[in-house]
């Protein structure tokens, strides 16, 4: 069952719109760099995402959304929680971003 996965950040004050770029360039590159471990092929199925623009006041700091879609459960907790390039992708926000949050759901499911 398909699991949409939304990533929200925050960057800090201090950080160059260069950095911002690549960090985003970066984040929407794990869809091809993000290799499943036994088809050897990526598997997140889309990835989008770029920097807010709602007129309706309710970032509550948030700045860019990414928004990835996983075939299944078992691809999302792969990527959460062992594919090297996300988490190589994770430790290089250590000092980038000022908050993260992430939230999860399943299209359809109340």
């Amino acid at each position: 069952m398909t699991i949409i996965h939304v990533v929200q950040f925050q960057f800090k004050p201090t950080i160059s719109p260069e950095v911002i770029k690549d960090t985003c360039t970066r984040m929407l590159n794990l869809r091809e760099n993000c290799i499943h471990p036994t088809t050897q092929q990526p598997y997140i199925k889309t990835s989008a995402g770029g920097k807010d623009n709602s007129i309706e006041g309710l970032q509550n700091g948030i700045t860019h959304v990414f928004v990835v879609e996983f075939e299944n459960e078992d691809d999302r907790e792969y990527y959460v929680r062992t594919d090297p390039a996300h988490q190589a992708f994770v430790r290089s926000l250590d000092g980038v971003v000022e908050k993260a949050q992430v939230v999860d759901f399943t299209p359809g499911v109340f």
